[in-house]
């Protein structure tokens, strides 16, 4: 990505990686829980974590993936300390049973990072993100819920509220500020209106879009993390929640598209931003001490920035947030340790 970027107030800019946003940052004694953290922006996140001294919990489909990238993580950082924990955040059941995993370890938690397992990178809208499933034909998770809203919005609002209790108490307890970040994308402006959220369709094949799906997604993403800041406020939890687009990245996100094999993606990997620069917004907000007490927040290139008005729409996101509440309480089964 070009590299002379004007930096914002915060002194960084969208050419920033992850180590120079996290300078200086020495983060021993933290616990942190990073979904989708075997590839890409969570792997990489991850990674300059264990370097400041956090305790890394990987929360990851693929556990043989999640190993090779811990190994590869320890031989640069010998001292890091890492986990691994199976985690498939479009199943109710697997968000369940890891959560129950979690709470039942002791383990305190400081810091929740909600990063989706799946990385696309497409030209429309002009690259503008890339977190979560996009433009995927319809299809179902397990529990009979669209896809795309089912893993990047409801697989993380349901792990966030079964860990709330143990944030709260690490926060509690440690006098330290807990952090909660939701990565989101720009897509979320698709959305122009807010009766455009399809509360009512969201399993309706006639309507259905991949790329509209996924903006709604992204959205949820953001409201999320809103309503979830107006609540800690109201209730004086010294939590933070906010949300974040890691930029237009590029990795090995292309080979499922033809067209941009060769020249194409040459062009994109010179004005996309690299691994390095695309985690730097999610390392910043989950510990830079510029955003302490900040909340309800969007961040864009580690700096502040703002989201759609359907994005800060307070009514939306009380709404989503008892939609989201309604459709995991449906499946309610409890799992069992093994």
């Amino acid at each position: 990505m070009w590299p002379f970027s004007r930096k914002g107030a915060s002194g960084f800019s969208s050419s920033s990686t992850t180590e120079q946003v996290t300078d200086g940052i020495y983060a021993t004694g933290l616990t942190a829980i990073v979904t989708g953290a075997n590839s890409g922006i969570g792997s990489e996140t991850a990674r300059v974590l264990a370097m400041r001294g956090v305790h890394v919990i990987m929360g990851v489909r693929n556990v043989n993936s999640a190993q090779n990238v811990k190994e590869s993580i320890l031989k640069e950082i010998p001292s890091g300390k890492i986990d691994i924990m199976e985690l498939d955040l479009s199943s109710m059941e697997s968000v369940r049973k890891f959560a129950l995993q979690f709470n039942s370890s002791g383990l305190p938690l400081n810091i929740l990072i909600l990063v989706m397992p799946f990385w696309f990178c497409l030209l429309l809208v002009i690259l503008r993100n890339n977190a979560g499933i996009y433009d995927i034909p319809f299809m179902l998770s397990k529990d009979n819920i669209e896809l795309q809203f089912a893993t990047n919005h409801l697989g993380p609002f349901l792990l966030t509220s079964l860990l709330l209790d143990t944030m709260k108490k690490t926060a509690h307890e440690s006098k330290k500020e807990g952090r909660i970040v939701n990565v989101s994308s720009v897509g979320h402006r698709i959305i122009i209106k807010c009766d455009w959220f399809l509360f009512d369709k969201i399993n309706d094949q006639s309507s259905y879009w991949g790329g509209f799906a996924y903006a709604q997604s992204k959205l949820a993403n953001i409201l999320h993390a809103n309503e979830l800041a107006r609540r800690f406020k109201e209730d004086g939890v010294n939590i933070t929640a906010n949300s974040v687009h890691p930029g237009a990245v590029v990795t090995n996100l292309f080979s499922h598209i033809s067209v941009t094999q060769g020249v194409v993606n040459k062009f994109l990997r010179f004005i996309c931003k690299n691994i390095e620069q695309g985690a730097a917004t999610t390392c910043y907000v989950a510990l830079h001490p510029q955003v302490s007490g900040i909340s309800g927040e969007y961040f864009a290139d580690s700096n502040l920035a703002q989201a759609s008005s359907v994005g800060r729409d307070i009514d939306l996101a009380k709404k989503l947030w008892d939609f989201s509440m309604n459709l995991t309480q449906k499946n309610t089964e409890s799992p069992k340790l093994n």
